[in-house]
């Protein structure tokens, strides 16, 4: 059982993380009211990939860790919720 978070370890989900955001592509049509829900997800899991970065470059795996847990979660909610399409299940949860 690992208990530490090793640099291998972030770099692993940074670039499956990355690769993710690269590819989806939100799925609803502009004028439903779901596109807000799609975007916002969006944002938020793009905007905890940065600071997974920020931290990472501090030395705080822990919470750079976490940050890109966060990112990848909005990614499979919006996969889950339908608002996103995503194929790839190497990259996505519900693909």
């Amino acid at each position: 059982m690992e208990r530490e978070i090793t640099d291998e370890k972030l770099q692993k989900y940074f670039k499956i993380t990355e690769e993710a955001l690269k590819t989806l592509e939100i799925a609803v049509h502009e004028k439903s009211l779901l596109r807000s829900v799609a975007q916002d997800f969006l944002t938020m899991a793009r905007s905890y990939f940065e600071d997974a970065k920020y931290y990472y470059e501090k030395g705080d795996y822990v919470t750079a860790f976490a940050a890109l847990n966060y990112a990848h979660g909005f990614i499979d909610a919006g996969v889950r919720l339908g608002v996103f399409r995503g194929e790839d299940d190497r990259l996505f949860a519900f693909g």
